[in-house]
C-alpha cells in the first residue's frame, strides 16, 4: 500500500496542512519543520504527486511542441516524425508535453496552459513575434527546421546545402548537364536554402543554369505540374529536374506523363524530404532523406539543457542522405 500524506503527518509529528505546505510552498515552513517532513517522506518512500512536486520547485514541468506551418495539422507527415521522437524523449523524463499547431495556439494566447509552459520547441516557419512572445514570459525556446536572422535561440536544422549537393552530384554522375529546379512557395527559409545551394553547387560542378531553368510555383501537385510543363516544353528542354520537395517533384512527373516523356529516360526527377509519396509514384522517386527522428531528439536535448541552465550549440546541423530510386 502506498504511503499517504497522513502517514507523513504522523511520522513527522506535524499536521497534514504543514506537510502539504512543505512541498507546495517550502519557503513558508521553518527549516527544522521542513527537515522533519522530508525525512519522514524519505523513510516512508512518499512522493508527492506531480503537481505538488512542481509547486515545490516552482516549476510546472510542462513543455510544448508547436507546428508552425500554414494549414498544418498535427498529422503533417514531416512534423509528425519529429513530434514522435519528442514524445519519446519527453516520456523518458518528467516533462508533460503539449502538442499543437501555432495557429491553434495563437487563438488562445492567454490561457492558463500557455502561461504554464516552461519551454517550447517550434517546428517550421515560426515568426519572430511568436519567439519574442515566449521569451517575454521567460519560456525557453528551441527552433527546428527553421532559422530566423537576428533571433538568438538554439536551432536544429537539416543539412540543406549538403542535400542539394548530393542531388547535383548524383545527376552529374548520370551525365546530366542541363538541370532545372522547380522551387515552391512554402517555408521561406527552406526554399531559400535549397535554391541558393542549387545555384552554388551547379556552378561548382561547371553546370550553367539559365533563368528559364528555375521556376517558382505553389507547393501543390497541380501548380507544380503546370510550371513543370513550361520547363519541359522548352526547345532546350532540361534532362533533369530537381523539385524543392517531394510534392513538387510529383508534379514534375505528372507533367512528364502529360507530355509523353519517359522518366527517367527522357527526364530524370529528384525530390527532397523522402516522404511517403516517393514510393507511391511509378517509377519511385529519388529523394533526399531527412532524419526527422534525430531532429526531434536534438530539439528535446537542447530544450532540456536550456531548462537546466546549461549551454547548448546555437546551430546543430543533422546530416542527410540521398535515397536513389527509379526516377533517376
Amino acid at each position: 500500500m502506498n504511503p499517504t500524506i497522513y502517514d507523513v503527518s504522523r511520522l513527522s509529528g506535524v499536521s497534514t496542512a504543514t506537510v502539504s505546505r512543505a512541498f507546495s510552498d517550502p519557503d513558508k515552513v521553518r527549516e527544522s519543520t521542513r527537515r522533519k517532513v522530508f525525512e519522514a517522506a524519505e523513510v516512508l518512500h512518499y512522493y508527492p504527486n506531480a503537481i505538488a512536486r512542481a509547486m515545490a520547485r516552482q516549476r510546472t514541468d510542462k513543455i510544448a511542441f508547436l507546428i508552425c506551418k500554414k494549414d498544418a495539422t498535427i498529422l503533417d507527415e514531416f512534423y509528425a516524425s519529429i513530434c514522435e521522437s519528442i514524445m519519446k524523449e519527453s516520456n523518458r523524463s518528467d516533462y508533460q508535453l503539449v502538442i499543437s499547431t501555432a495557429s491553434d495556439w495563437n487563438q488562445t494566447p492567454n490561457t492558463a496552459q500557455s502561461r504554464q509552459i516552461e519551454g517550447v520547441i517550434l517546428g517550421g516557419s515560426a515568426s519572430a513575434d511568436l519567439v519574442t512572445e515566449f521569451q517575454s514570459r521567460n519560456t525557453a525556446v528551441v527552433m527546428v527546421n527553421n532559422r530566423l536572422p537576428g533571433v538568438d535561440v538554439p536551432y536544429v536544422l537539416s543539412d540543406e546545402y549538403g542535400g542539394v549537393r548530393l542531388v547535383v552530384e548524383h545527376l552529374a554522375s548520370r551525365g546530366h548537364k542541363n538541370i532545372a529546379m522547380l522551387a515552391g512557395r512554402f517555408s521561406p527559409y527552406i526554399v531559400g536554402e535549397r535554391y541558393n545551394a542549387f545555384l552554388s553547387v551547379t556552378k561548382e560542378f561547371g553546370l550553367k543554369v539559365s533563368a528559364q531553368n528555375v521556376k517558382m510555383c505553389d507547393a501543390d501537385v497541380e501548380s507544380a505540374a503546370q510550371a513543370a510543363e513550361e520547363l519541359l516544353r522548352q526547345k532546350n528542354r532540361p534532362t533533369a529536374v530537381f523539385g524543392a520537395n517531394d510534392v513538387i517533384a510529383a508534379g514534375v512527373m505528372k507533367a512528364a506523363r502529360r507530355l509523353k516523356l519517359r522518366v527517367p529516360e527522357d527526364v530524370a526527377v529528384v525530390g527532397f524530404d523522402d516522404s511517403a509519396v516517393c514510393t507511391m509514384l511509378e517509377p519511385e522517386l529519388t529523394s533526399v532523406h531527412i532524419n526527422c527522428q534525430r531532429m526531434g531528439e536534438l530539439g528535446m536535448e537542447h530544450l532540456r539543457a536550456l531548462l537546466a541552465g546549461e549551454t547548448c550549440p546555437s546551430v546543430t546541423v543533422v546530416p542527410v542522405e540521398l535515397k536513389v530510386r527509379g526516377s533517376t
